[in-house]
């Protein structure tokens, strides 16, 4: 009997910066449960991406060309309701992360968090429904 490997997670990452890019990916990618589908550097790409391949979470930087995190957010929410929403960001300021949570963002981590903190943000927003709820 052929047993199917249970299905992975699938996750797009927004980052302008390649680097941090590369390395959510290689991060992610270490667990066998999740998968990185793409790496966006704008936020248009990101939508777009969102809309091709329907990711169970998009991780969004905040400041990012193209039209900025919130809008991100809010075009991906509005196209890909399905899609959970995480804001990875150097920016830890009220106004950032307010901007976030009312553009649909349930998960918001600071970039140098610990990597087992990211996986367990992915994990917890897979084990909440789209809209945010348990």
């Amino acid at each position: 009997m052929n047993r199917m490997p249970p299905p992975r997670l699938r996750v797009l990452v927004a980052d302008d910066n390649p680097v941090i890019g590369d390395a959510l990916r290689a991060l992610l990618e270490s667990e066998p449960d999740i998968e990185v589908v793409a790496v966006a550097l704008d936020a248009g790409a990101a939508v777009a991406l969102a809309e091709l391949l329907i990711p169970e979470v998009a991780v969004l930087d905040v400041r990012i060309p193209g039209g900025g995190g919130a809008w991100m957010a809010r075009e991906i929410r509005r196209r890909v309701p399905r899609t959970r929403l995480m804001a990875f960001s150097a920016h830890s300021d009220i106004r950032s992360i307010a901007q976030m949570a009312s553009a649909g963002v349930t998960e918001y981590l600071v970039k140098g968090s610990p990597n087992t903190e990211i996986i367990a943000a992915i994990r917890r927003l897979c084990a909440k429904s789209p809209n945010g709820t348990e």
